[in-house]
């Protein structure tokens, strides 16, 4: 077996929503990535059916359970498909071959030994259907999260996991494996978690309080508990998997992505259960971040703000919505999501970088060259350089599942592209008779084209073999000729018949009407960025302020970025300064030491976005490492941090 990764099984009473489409994208993304490099790969998703909550909505709608898991799943497969999503299985927790598994899953560790009976008395959260302690109940309570009827008390008898037996031996797979789980952020989390006694896991539920779900075979007047039952459909799901350390079939998974809310189901009751089978662990569990909104809230029904992926793809079609969600953030991070930083991504990178450097080639080959790739001796050798460059930097990035900066190697390249055009001049060229010349610079410019198609082919799975036809060719071929060691700007055959056509994404020059909807109009005026009529009034006579004034070229080699910070503690040999952990959307968090420690306390800071200056060199400061500085305002005391409503790594101009 090859590549293996999945998702986690969406909850079927809820609807869609981006947290759910950005996980389901970059699994896909992942797996055809895989797919295009060679290599066999499974994509596993689908749905968890059973609980306490789904058996209330299904009484209140009338039907049985299953009629309305069978009427709500229809919503998950077609969020799937628009977003072109091509997973191998969709599994649904009440597939009879997953039924049958976790029946034997159960039966072998009662065998084992592994499983008991016990009295449980505790308050139950409905919501989550977990027991929760005292203490979690009433924190929750008193911090206004949640009301007093959200809990039940229950005292019952229940059959338990020996969860605690394996905490021991979980520790010392996750020493031996620290990437086990990722980012390293979660891995600690995990750590930290696992420092505490761990209990044993309650994995029944009376068929007299709650009656769907999949029975106890060794005891038929319990069902499971719906969690335990959810986790095991990544085996039942793995390809060719049996229940027998000798055969394991596609088992076990290269990647598990999920939310990070779920990390301690999947990093502790997920992992414990698999050694108490003799199973082997995930090779990784990935919990990436929320999308929250522009005031830093989670995405969330109850508080009215989660975005409807059915919106983004009306609005603005599904190879830009596929990449704002996998180009805007760090996989592993939190990203603040807004309409309006949709817009320009797309606009800035799809049509403006991307579009604009396919479009005018093709229309200078067709007007010049006969509209036919044209042949050369030899790649310019710094574009080469260039391009080999990306192609290392994307294998790089993508087989750590750091899309973004997978995007980014892309993207330069495309830049440089543009700029190459723009420093050779065909024009010139043209007019100046040097044939050779435009033929070679043309050709080079197409050719990172079809590198940029085949490799944003993952992400782009509409408008990339757009791109392809249109120079000539397709993105299989295309792949075949880069894997096959032709050289990045080596993948189109000379004499081919190009196709200039419509712009592959035309520009957006305001919001679309579906989205703009949304707001009061003073929002939308924002979001359009219409300008305003500039003043006739003359300027006051009064003069400006004696200065050491800076040339705007000066001004253009200080790289502003947004970071948010991550973690924050004082450093441990300077009063005056703080240490800081900052996401700039690079494929790590930077440490930077800012001297605002008697403004701030680290509580005030974690969270908050930043304005660093990105690309000051870094130096030691009393023995910890500075890679950057934050800006603040204030003279010899400072009053405040500048702060910006925008993702990790966006530019501050």
């Amino acid at each position: 077996m090859g590549f293996y990764v999945t998702t986690p099984i969406y909850y079927v009473n809820g609807t869609p929503h981006v947290g759910h489409a950005y996980t389901t994208v970059a699994a896909d993304t992942i797996t055809r990535w895989k797919r295009l490099a060679g290599e066999q790969a499974w994509f596993l998703t689908g749905t968890d059916e059973h609980g306490q909550k789904v058996l209330e909505a299904a009484e209140k709608r009338g039907l049985s359970p299953k009629a309305h898991c069978d009427d709500l799943v229809v919503h998950w497969k077609a969020m799937m498909e628009r977003l072109h999503v091509r997973y191998d299985r969709f599994l649904r927790t009440t597939d009879a071959d997953h039924v049958a598994l976790v029946q034997a899953v159960l039966q072998r560790l009662f065998d084992r030994g592994e499983i008991y009976r016990a009295e449980y008395r505790g308050w139950y959260l409905v919501k989550d259907e977990v027991f929760v302690t005292d203490k979690e109940r009433d924190e929750r309570v008193a911090s206004g999260e949640l009301p007093e009827s959200a809990f039940r008390m229950i005292e019952e008898s229940n059959w338990f996991f020996k969860m605690s037996k394996y905490q021991d031996r979980l520790l010392a797979h996750l020493a031996a494996h620290p990437d086990t789980i990722q980012p390293e952020n979660r891995l600690n989390e995990v750590l930290g978690f696992l420092q505490k006694p761990l209990g044993d896991l309650c994995i029944s539920r009376p068929k007299s309080r709650m009656s769907w779900g999949i029975e106890l075979p060794f005891d038929h007047d319990f069902v499971c508990y719906v969690w335990f039952d959810a986790l095991l459909n990544y085996v039942t799901g793995a390809p060719g998997f049996r229940l027998d350390p000798q055969d394991l079939g596609g088992w076990p998974a290269d990647y598990q992505l999920l939310g990070k809310d779920i990390l301690t189901t999947h990093a502790v009751y997920w992992t414990t259960m698999l050694l108490a089978l003799e199973l082997p662990l995930p090779k990784h569990l990935f919990a990436h971040g929320w999308w929250v909104s522009a005031d830093g809230q989670k995405m969330s029904k109850s508080l009215g703000n989660v975005i409807d992926v059915n919106l983004l793809i009306d609005a603005f079609g599904v190879d830009a919505t596929r990449y704002f969600l996998l180009r805007e953030i760090r996989f592993g991070a939190d990203g603040q999501f807004s309409y309006q930083g949709f817009l320009t991504k797309v606009n800035a990178d799809l049509s403006n970088d991307l579009g604009n450097l396919g479009h005018r080639t093709l229309a200078m080959v067709e007007k010049w060259l006969g509209g036919v790739v044209p042949d050369r001796a030899a790649p310019d050798e710094a574009l080469a350089r260039r391009a080999q460059g990306t192609w290392e930097r994307y294998r790089a990035a993508m087989d750590a599942l750091q899309f973004k900066e997978a995007l980014d190697a892309v993207f330069d390249l495309v830049d440089a592209g543009n700029k190459h055009l723009d420093a050779r001049a065909p024009w010139a060229l043209n007019k100046a008779g040097k044939r050779e010349e435009l033929a070679a610079v043309m050709r080079d410019v197409l050719e990172i084209s079809a590198l940029a198609a085949v490799l944003l082919s993952p992400f782009l799975p509409t408008k990339a073999p757009v791109l392809a036809h249109k120079l000539g060719t397709d993105v299989p071929a295309l792949a075949a000729r880069l894997f096959g060691g032709a050289g990045p700007l080596g993948l189109l055959v000379p004499g081919a018949t190009l196709t200039l056509g419509e712009p592959l994404f035309p520009r957006f020059e305001e919001m679309p009407p579906a989205i703009a909807a949304l707001f009061d109009a003073p929002t939308v005026a924002t979001a359009t960025r219409k300008e305003k009529p500039v003043s006739e009034t003359p300027a006051a006579e009064t003069p400006l302020p004696e200065m050491a004034w800076i040339e705007f070229p000066d001004f253009q080699k200080v790289a502003l970025r947004v970071g948010k910070v991550l973690e924050c503690a004082a450093h441990p040999n300077a009063d005056k300064l703080l240490v800081l952990k900052v996401d700039l959307g690079e494929a790590r968090p930077r440490t930077i030491c800012a001297g605002i420690k008697s403004k701030f306390t680290p509580e005030q800071l974690v969270g908050r976005n930043v304005v660093v200056v990105a690309n000051l060199k870094p130096r030691m400061l009393r023995g910890v490492p500075s890679e950057g500085m934050i800006l603040a305002a204030g003279g010899e005391e400072v009053v405040d941090l500048l702060s910006v409503n925008a993702a990790p790594g966006d530019t501050v101009r």
